[in-house]
This record gives structure tokens, C-alpha cells and sequence, in this order.
């Protein structure tokens, strides 16, 4: 049973975030010189992640948060961008800089986050290590791993990656040591960063609590319970204010209704996918918009990462070998079973059936526990996993790289897309494992063999991370382009001004969101996340809309319809857009700029409709032509607005050629609004009409929207599938439409209420911390403690006494459970060790020292000279009284035979309360555990565990007193104890075996050795 240590006064988490932070900067640093302090990378993060911040940060900073117009047609800002970054930390530290900086902070922030990673990382698994250094290089391995390179294709992904241990530490503070409030904050800080994520956090945190009671470590009470499930909701109430918003705009997203059927459920329907997963542990990441090795397993974008730098699955597999009904252990196997069965892995993101292996960081910390575990553990077989790491990563390299396949009449060998990446990829692991077994093999019993590991992987983590965004800047726009053409055109364009009237830009054969790098309202559009009303409209004309509107030219009719007045076409690229009524204007930025002579001005009204059956029954690249010609209503619509609508004949609609467009086209224009002024808040338009008119505007329909026209609320029609239109009276006319994020005042209102009733929760416990004060357990002292001195001698033999377990995380404490006739009961001895660190596996020369002894005749034993045997207990000193402000004790262990001694710093802060000596000599005691505690090295339920405490000798005998008496209350005082080589004469002397000073030492999770005697320091 592996139980987690509390926070100790020796951790280095500052080292734990400065490693991780450098190690980054020295990985992203040649890239950002070569882009002139800017930092690009390709796909995804050029074309989202640069211009969604600078969007983002700008709206946040000018207070437009609201309705954002350069979103596609038009988004609820907070609803589209709390996915991506408006809940990250590390996105709000950019509100301080100018919008025009905020390229230059990509680099930076990352590495901050890797710094962070490395820094959580290291919070949770220094907690199942004793080493610091191994705890470190865990942290590493977390951070850099293949996920984490994998994902600087995706940005917002390492906010992610960053927090999800703080929920596994704060639940092992709730359940282990009872720390309120932690968790909830936890819950609060991941539900906040990313609700996708946080989504799978949640299922992966339920199935880690199980197996962690299926194993014992964790003892679940009522009141436990309900303390968990009351901090879950105030975490996730509290994060309510962004949480609403985002869920009321996506769910009515047709994505999330993708679920499994049939036999996918259970198995991929591709082969090659459950290679590529298996694949990833052993080898750096694939290229996300490349996969290389398994190129036909559809896992493109899928985030199928897994490779730990250095290590790979040597570790993890010595673990596997030893690591038998290990909490690590059934994680791992758990998560590898859910990884390989389709609806399983579909858990993480609400059992939606596209694939995707996003969720792969959560097990890779726990791959990266088991190295560090099977590393500081000597009876592991590290060179077994070098040698398992090895065979495995050859086997796949020569099965797909030295595998014949036919490309047409030849035969060639490799089944991989890229040879030359494949190669360098299988050279980059092989190298690790040959690297790991020289170190292992040569270096392996220095003691700073640790920190050479932990060096080494700093060091492949920069050299393999390096490569890997090399290798995506080659699929990358030039610098040259992104500066020049991308960040530079904003707001430089010479275009003929536009006072009062909103158009639309279309940019062909460009970057993706190239016009929202320019600020410019646009149809082309690379966003997840966007109003359902916009992905209605574009599946109803034809167009695939999942995570990109890129309407194409064959469908012109969309361009007036929706307002597109310019089109840029790339000079560079292809050139022949194909669509009627564009003029050539002039060419900028490389850019050649057409005019539409067929753009409608935002805003216009129509004489006529067309039913549902007529709107189907139209092809659909035309339907855009049919709906510029007469407004598409549903059938109830229709009826509400009949009186104002002509309904549209058939023969009217049969031809929906270019020519008819530019008719309808100038129609519509007639009728449009003369004025037209978009903001945070919605938009307002004036307009002049003959008689009462339906106006329609290509805002996407979003029921955060209320009407007035002329002051009046007027009544919202969805129209044209996902669009607004509103009645309007003949004359002069001002419509305004104002929006507010649907959900934003309920979340907010339920967050206020949750951080009350959170404020209440922790003020609750905090008084009663303070009216129950409890013995604070040595690792919880303040760090400013100085060490003090206390000696303890190592004897030949010893009584016996008895462990009293108590209460899961309680203090076992050393007692004895009789007492010699006439002797006071013995009070509970000063041994502070926790249940669980007595439940440890021994190791051999350890269990020497706990196996099962008679209980020794009682007799009379004369008073112990020093360093000779003690055989009795006069009387145990009462419990070690806490000191919140004292210091930590540094004991000195030294054995009569050997003088040669060792140190071992105890973090724990005790003042003694020096005993009062019994003059006659009890009987040892035997030990006779409680009812359902055994320890796991020990299958028996009767066990000795033998250790003796002697007070140093009174300053002059005391007479002993008689069997039956107690010791009188105004005694002399004794006498002083003979000179001893201790710091502290008040220290008390504590006399054990050395078998039991191993076993003490091993069991007691207070003790570091650190086998330098202090004054040798």
C-alpha cells in the first residue's frame, strides 16, 4: 500500500519551476531569435492561437466582451473564447501589455507553463518519493513529454496539463491529512481554465479515488464523503460566472450529439490506431497535422502523444515487474484499457464519438510516478525495462520501417510517410536507451546519480522539443509572411471609406482567420466554437461546417447575402476565384482586392418568402441565390408574417442564374439600410421603407438578443435558416438590437453565492480548528525552524512494546500494554509514525528486526548503565509536546562497536517532557494488534515491534520504591546523567538495535538519512 507523504519543509518547488522554465527558454529561444523576437510555429498555432489572443486581449481590455463581430458571421464572445483562454491564468497576465505585444508573449507564456507543469508535476509525485532529485526529474518527464511538445500545436492545451495534479494533491490532503478547502479551489482553478478538459479531469479523478480505496489507502467515512462532494460543487459553483455562458453556447452545438453506435463503440474501425498508441509511448510525438508512423490510423489532430524524454517505458516497466497490487499500477492498466476501447475513451469528452486522445496527459503523470518509484526503489530491475524499452522500439522500427510495400510497379520498403523523420524519430529513442543503460550501468551507485538524470533529460527534452518545432516550421508560412503580411496589413489597407454602412471581408487562398489578424469582419472563419444558428446555415446550403467556415466561390450567392463587399485574393497563390460581379481594385500586402458590384449593405427588407418545402427543394449551391431573391421562413413564421409577405410562386424561382442574382441583388439594395452601427452591445440601423417590411440582417440568431424598433420591443424572427430578421413600419426607422450573454448574470449570481457560502465553509472550520487545536504532525512546522540536536544510541537488545494503530492518517504511537505490579500504566511514548508508513514493505535486512518473539520472562533488572542494554521502561515520557515555532530535530545515531555514525534529520519540532524515573522494573509487554490492522509485510497478525527509550540518569539514586507503591510525588530529584556527546542535555536517549534503528528509519517518514556526520558538514 503506497500512501502519500505530507508536505514537507524540504521540498523544492522553487527549483521545480525555475528547471522546467529554463529548460523551455533554452528550447524555444533559437526560434524566437529567428523570428525576430516573435515566436511562430505552424498550423493551429499561427493561425488561432496568435490572432484569437490578440482578439481576445484587445476585446477584454476595451470592455467589448459581449458580441464580437470579427468571430465568422458574428459570436457570443464569452461562449466562443472561454474554451480557448478567457479561464486561463496565464491568458489574463497579457492584460497588462499592449494588444501589439502580444505576439511577442507567445514564447514567454509557454515557457511559463512548462514551468508550471514541471512545478505541479513535482507537488504531486515528490509525495511518493523520498529522493527530491527523482521527485524533480518526474516533474520533467510531465512536463516534456510527448503530449507536452506534441501540444505547443495547440496552446490552450498546457492549461490543462498544468493543473491537473493540483486536483490529485488536494484530494490526498482531503483524505490523508484533512485539509479543508484545498480541493474546492482546485475544482474551482480547472473547471475555470478549461471546461473540455476539466470534463475528463473529472471522470479520470473518480476512477483514480476508486482504485485508491479498491487498495486501502484511502478510508472513506460519511463525513469524508460529503466533505468531498460539498467542495466539488462550491469548486464548480464558484466557476459558474464562465461555466453558464459556455455551456449554454455549445450546448446547442450538433457536435456534442455524436455518439457511438454499434460495434464502434468497442472497436476501432481502423487497425493501424491501436499501433499508434502503442507506438506513441516509445517514440517522440508525430507532427499533429502529419502522423508518420501509422499515416492511415485517422489519428491527425488527436493529440496521440505519450514518449517520456530520456526514459521512455524503461522505468514504467520495471515498475509494471514489481510494482504488484500498487495504486501506479492499476492507474496505468486502467487507463491503457480505456485508451484501446473506443466508447471508454470517449468517457473523457462526454462520450463523443470523434476520436481523440487528449486526455493521454493525465496516465503520462502517473507514467512518469512509476519511473521515479521504480528508480528509488534498489530491488527494481531497471536494466530488464532497458532491455524490454529496447527490444519493443526495434521491433516496431524494423516492422514498419524495413516492412515491403508495392508503389505501383515498385517495391519499396518502409510503410512509413516519411522516411527521413521516421529514421531521425527511431535514432532519437534508440539513442535514449542506449543512454539509459550506460548510465545505469556505469553511474547508478554515485550518489549524485539522481541529478545526472535529471540532468540528461533536461538535456533531450530541449534537443528532442527542439527538433520537433523545426520540423512544424517547415510546414509554416514564412516569417517574412506572418509579419509582413498577417500582423503588419492591420488597419493599413487604403480602401474608400465606408461611413455608416458594415461590410464583410472574403479572403481567398489565404491564411486561415487572415482577416481577423487584419480586424476585419469575414465569412472565412477557423473556430470551434461559434453560434449553432451559424452552423445550421451552412449545413443547410451544402457547406461542411465543423470547425472552419471556408464557404466555397462555387456557392457566390452566400457572398451579398451575408454582406461581402471585398474579397482578397492571394498573388502568390491561385488566382482564379471564379465568381461573377467582382472588379478589380488594387493590389496591397499581397493581396490583389476585388470589389463586389452585387453587395448588399447590411440590413434590407423583402416584398416576398419561400416556404420549407420550396426552400428543400432547391439545389443546394443555389439556395443562397433563392434566399437573396425572397426571405426563407418555417412555416409558422410564414403565417405570422403573411400580411406584410407575398408567398413566392415556383415559377418565379426556377432559374436562379447570375443574372437573376444582380437583379435581386439591386433589389434588395433599394430596400436596405441607409445606416448601420455594430458594437459590444449589438447594433443599431435606421432605414427608410415605402410600407411595412420585414428587415433581415445577417446577424446569427442567438437568444441573447432583444429588439426595438423605434423604442418599441418588436418581436425577433429567425430567419434564413440561421439569421434575424424584425418588422418594421413604413417611414424613418431606427432598430436597435441589443445583446447580453445568455447565462452571464445567473452564473455570476450562483459564483457570488458559492464563494459566500465557501467563505462560511472554511470560517466554520477554522474556528473549529481553533476550539479543537490539534497536535500538528512535524512535517506541518514552519520552514524558519532551526534544526536541534537529540541523541539516540544503538543497543544490542531491547523490550518490547506494542503499536496502537489508530484512525487512518492518526498517529500509530509506541506503547506498552502492561504494566509491572506496582508500576503507574505507561503513558504513550514520543514515536510519531503514521499508520500507513508502518504498512511499507520492509526490505530483508529489515524484517529481521519484526519477527515474531516470545514475550521475555519478567525479573527485576538493575538500572541500565550507558550504552549498555535496557530491558525495561521506567516510565515512558508522555507525548512530545508540539511547538508551532520550534525547530525541526536533528538526530545523531551512533553505535557502541562501530563508532562510525550516521545523521538522520527528522522533520518534526518536539520539546520533550523529561519522564519521571520508576524505581522497580516492569515486565516486557508482548504486541497484540488491534482488530484489522496488519501490516502488509506481515501476513500474521502477531508481530514484536522492539525498541527502548531511556531518560538520561538521574544526578543521584533514587531508592526504589515498593512493588506496590506509586512513586512518591515529592520525590527527590535524580541525579545528573553522566556526560554524553549530545547537543541538548536535555535531549532524551533513545536505545535501539541496529536492525531496528533500518526498520524505524524506513517505517518513519520523518527521518532523511543523510549518512554525513554534522560535524564533517
Amino acid at each position: 500500500m503506497m500512501t502519500s507523504k505530507k508536505l514537507k519543509t524540504n521540498e523544492r518547488y522553487g527549483q521545480a519551476f525555475l528547471i522546467g522554465l529554463v529548460v523551455a527558454a533554452v528550447m524555444f529561444l533559437p526560434f524566437v531569435i529567428y523570428d525576430r523576437g516573435y515566436f511562430f510555429f505552424f498550423g493551429d498555432f499561427n493561425v488561432q492561437q496568435i490572432p484569437f489572443y490578440k482578439l481576445a486581449q484587445e476585446a477584454v481590455r476595451t470592455g467589448d466582451i459581449y458580441w464580437n463581430w470579427f468571430t465568422d458571421l458574428g459570436a457570443n464572445f464569452i461562449g466562443s473564447y472561454s474554451f480557448y483562454l478567457l479561464g486561463s491564468p496565464f491568458f489574463w497576465l497579457t492584460l497588462p501589455f499592449p494588444t501589439a505585444w502580444v505576439p511577442y508573449l507567445m514564447a514567454p507564456l509557454f515557457c511559463l507553463k512548462f514551468g508550471v507543469i514541471s512545478l505541479t508535476g513535482y507537488g504531486y509525485i515528490t509525495r511518493f518519493v523520498k529522493n527530491k532529485d527523482y521527485a524533480l526529474l518526474g516533474g520533467i518527464l510531465y512536463a516534456f513529454s510527448g503530449f507536452g511538445i506534441y501540444n505547443i500545436f495547440f496552446n490552450h492545451f498546457h492549461e490543462a496539463i498544468a493543473f491537473f495534479p493540483l486536483l490529485l494533491i488536494s484530494l490526498e490532503e482531503l483524505m490523508m491529512n484533512k485539509r479543508r478547502g484545498f480541493f474546492a479551489v482546485s475544482v474551482f482553478i480547472c473547471a475555470l481554465s478549461n471546461y473540455f478538459f476539466f470534463a475528463g479531469q473529472v471522470m479520470f479523478v473518480i476512477l483514480y479515488f476508486i482504485i485508491r480505496l479498491s487498495t486501502g489507502d484511502y478510508k472513506l467515512t460519511v463525513n469524508k464523503f460529503l466533505t468531498i462532494a460539498l467542495e466539488s460543487v462550491l469548486g464548480v459553483a464558484m466557476a459558474a460566472f464562465l461555466l453558464v455562458p459556455a455551456a449554454l453556447a455549445v450546448i446547442q452545438n450538433p457536435r456534442v450529439d455524436d455518439f457511438f453506435t454499434g460495434w464502434s463503440a468497442l472497436f476501432y474501425g481502423n487497425v493501424q490506431r491501436y499501433g499508434a498508441i502503442l507506438q506513441t509511448f516509445f517514440f517522440p510525438p508525430d507532427l499533429p497535422s502529419r502522423p508518420n508512423f501509422f499515416p492511415d490510423g485517422n489519428v491527425k489532430w488527436a493529440s496521440v502523444a505519450g514518449w517520456l524524454p530520456l526514459v521512455s517505458m524503461c522505468g514504467v516497466i520495471a515498475f509494471m515487474q514489481r510494482g504488484r497490487g500498487h495504486f501506479v499500477k492499476r492507474v496505468l492498466l486502467l487507463s491503457l484499457t480505456f485508451a484501446l476501447v473506443p466508447i471508454l475513451n470517449s468517457a473523457f469528452f462526454l462520450f463523443n464519438s470523434s476520436y481523440y486522445a487528449r486526455w493521454f496527459y493525465m496516465p503520462i503523470l502517473f507514467l512518469s510516478l512509476a519511473t521515479v518509484i521504480a528508480f528509488e526503489d534498489k530491488e527494481a530491475d531497471i536494466l530488464s525495462g532497458i532491455r524490454w524499452t529496447g527490444f519493443i522500439t526495434a521491433a516496431i522500427a524494423v516492422a514498419i520501417g524495413l516492412m515491403p510495400k508495392k508503389d505501383g510497379d515498385k517495391t519499396i520498403l518502409g510503410l512509413e510517410e516519411y522516411p527521413d523523420r521516421f529514421w531521425l524519430y527511431v535514432g532519437i529513442s534508440m539513442l535514449c536507451v542506449v543512454l539509459m543503460y550506460f548510465l545505469f550501468r556505469f553511474f547508478k551507485e554515485r550518489k549524485n546519480f539522481p541529478r545526472i538524470l535529471l540532468v540528461t533529460a533536461c538535456i533531450i527534452s530541449f534537443a528532442y522539443g527542439a527538433t520537433f518545432i523545426g520540423l512544424g516550421k517547415t510546414h509554416s508560412y514564412s516569417t517574412d509572411y506572418i509579419i509582413n503580411t498577417a500582423l503588419n496589413a492591420r488597419d493599413n489597407f487604403k480602401l474608400p471609406e465606408t461611413k455608416d454602412q458594415f461590410w464583410r471581408a472574403d479572403v481567398y487562398d489565404g491564411m486561415d482567420n487572415q482577416a481577423m489578424y487584419w480586424h476585419l469582419p469575414n465569412i472565412q472563419a477557423f473556430h470551434s466554437i461559434v453560434p449553432a444558428s451559424v452552423m445550421n446555415f451552412y449545413e443547410s446550403i451544402g457547406i461542411e461546417r465543423q470547425v472552419a467556415s471556408r464557404p466555397e466561390t462555387s456557392n457566390y450567392g452566400l457572398r451579398p447575402l451575408v454582406s461581402v463587399r471585398w474579397l482578397f485574393v492571394n498573388k502568390d497563390g491561385n488566382r482564379d476565384f471564379g465568381m461573377p460581379g467582382y472588379n478589380y481594385y488594387d493590389t496591397q500586402y499581397g493581396y490583389e482586392i476585388y470589389e463586389n458590384t452585387n453587395y448588399i449593405p447590411m440590413g434590407f427588407a423583402y416584398d416576398s418568402y419561400v416556404d420549407q418545402v420550396q426552400f428543400n427543394n432547391a439545389p443546394e449551391s443555389r439556395r443562397t441565390n433563392l434566399m437573396v431573391h425572397s426571405i426563407y421562413l418555417d412555416w409558422e413564421t410564414a403565417d405570422r408574417n403573411a400580411d406584410i409577405l407575398t408567398h413566392e410562386e415556383d415559377s418565379n424561382i426556377s432559374e436562379l442564374n447570375e443574372e437573376q442574382l444582380a437583379d435581386d441583388c439591386k433589389a434588395r439594395t433599394s430596400q436596405s439600410c441607409y445606416y448601420f452601427k455594430p458594437d459590444n452591445y449589438g447594433f443599431t440601423a435606421a432605414i427608410n421603407l415605402p410600407s411595412e417590411k420585414l428587415v433581415f440582417f445577417s446577424v446569427p440568431y442567438d437568444s441573447g438578443f432583444v429588439a426595438t424598433v423605434n423604442g418599441k420591443p418588436a418581436r425577433i424572427e429567425k430567419a434564413n435558416v440561421g439569421f434575424m430578421a424584425v418588422r418594421v413600419p413604413a417611414g424613418s426607422s431606427t432598430i436597435r438590437f441589443e445583446y447580453f450573454t445568455p447565462g452571464l448574470y445567473e452564473g455570476i449570481y450562483v459564483s457570488l453565492g458559492a464563494l459566500l457560502i465557501f467563505l462560511v465553509y472554511m470560517g466554520i472550520w477554522l474556528l473549529w480548528l481553533r476550539k479543537h487545536p490539534r497536535q500538528l504532525p512535524p512535517e506541518e512546522l514552519p520552514e524558519s525552524s532551526e534544526p536541534q540536536q537529540l541523541s539516540l544510541y544503538i543497543d544490542d537488545e531491547m523490550p518490547t512494546l506494542a503499536v496502537d494503530p489508530l484512525a487512518e492518517s492518526e498517529p500509530a504511537t509506541f506503547t506498552a500494554d502492561t504494566a509491572a505490579p506496582g508500576q503507574p500504566k505507561p503513558r504513550q511514548l514520543g514515536a510519531y509514525v503514521s499508520r500507513a508508513a508502518l504498512s511499507k514493505p520492509l526490505p530483508p535486512q529489515a524484517q529481521a528486526a519484526v519477527q515474531p518473539q516470545a514475550p521475555p520472562q519478567a525479573e527485576a533488572a538493575p538500572e541500565p548503565a550507558l550504552h549498555e542494554p535496557a530491558s525495561v521502561i521506567q516510565e515512558p515520557a508522555a507525548a512530545p509536546t508540539v511547538q508551532p515555532n520550534a525547530a525541526p530535530v536533528q538526530a545523531v545515531f551512533e553505535a557502541p562497536a562501530e563508532p562510525k555514525a550516521v545523521s538522520a534529520t527528522a522533520n518534526t519540532a518536539v520539546s520533550p517532557t523529561p519522564a519521571t524515573p520508576a524505581p522497580a522494573a516492569p515486565a516486557p509487554a508482548s504486541f497484540v494488534p488491534k482488530s484489522g490492522f496488519v501490516p502488509s509485510f506481515n501476513p500474521a497478525p502477531e508481530r514484536q515491534f522492539n525498541a527502548s527509550f531511556v531518560r538520561p540518569r538521574p544526578a543521584s539514586p533514587t531508592p526504589a520504591p515498593t512493588p506496590a507503591a506509586e512513586p512518591p510525588k515529592n520525590a527527590e530529584a535524580p541525579a545528573a546523567a553522566p556526560t554524553v556527546p549530545q547537543n541538548d542535555s536535555a535531549s532524551p536517549m533513545q536505545r535501539i538495535t541496529p536492525e531496528q534503528f533500518k526498520t524505524m528509519l524506513y517505517a518513519d517518514d520523518r527521518f532523511i538519512v543523510d549518512p554525513t556526520k554534522p560535524e564533517e558538514k
